[in-house]
């Protein structure tokens, strides 16, 4: 017999991305990076989305700022949807301690579910989504919110990540899982930014 609130839990959820379980991470997308990244404008859009159903859905987000002395701090777009920022020198976020700690503070649940977006692809968004995996956490790519600065180097870094078993989804996946049902209280607000 099948349970009643299949979809709606832990248990039941089919690998679907719970928001009560979620924590969106938003990877360096700086001010002098920006410029550089192939579809820059689609990438930070699709980040953007998700921050701002984030916040209206009270999944907590944390960001990241590589060397932000030399990249400038987090892109005016995004920023404003964000929450805590952990500034970091090395190019997978694990392996400076405030960004783990910020997770533990964080993080909805004993087993969230870590959405990754972010730039870029190949160097910091792929070293932290590794080392996110490797600590036991549940990984999920948001590949259309990831850019690098040349098509080939985000290309390989997905392959190299689903090959490593990280989930890949797309923004508006992440979106309508979230909201599991167009009763859903905040379905029309939300459903209004991927228009």
């Amino acid at each position: 017999m099948m349970s009643a609130d299949l979809g709606t839990g832990p248990a039941g959820d089919a690998g679907l991305i719970d928001a009560h379980r979620s924590l969106l991470l938003v990877i360096d997308f700086q001010q002098r990076l920006m410029p550089a990244i192939a579809d820059a404008d689609a990438v930070l859009r699709n980040a953007t989305i998700l921050a701002q159903a984030a916040q209206v859905l009270s999944v907590p987000v944390l960001v990241t700022e590589q060397y932000p002395a030399g990249l400038g701090s987090t892109a005016p777009e995004i920023a404003a949807w964000c929450g805590q920022s952990v500034e970091k020198t090395t190019f997978g976020a694990c392996g400076t301690p405030a960004f783990l700690e910020a997770i533990e503070r964080l993080a909805p649940c004993s087993a969230p579910i870590l959405l990754v977006s972010g730039c870029e692809a190949h160097v910091c968004v792929l070293q932290t989504a590794l080392q996110l995996q490797a600590h036991g956490f549940d990984v999920r790519l948001v590949v259309d919110a990831v850019g690098s600065r040349r098509a080939i180097s985000k290309q390989i870094a997905l392959e190299r990540m689903r090959a490593a078993g990280i989930g890949l989804v797309t923004a508006e996946m992440v979106l309508f899982e979230w909201l599991r049902d167009a009763q859903h209280p905040q379905f029309r607000a939300l459903s209004r930014l991927i228009k």
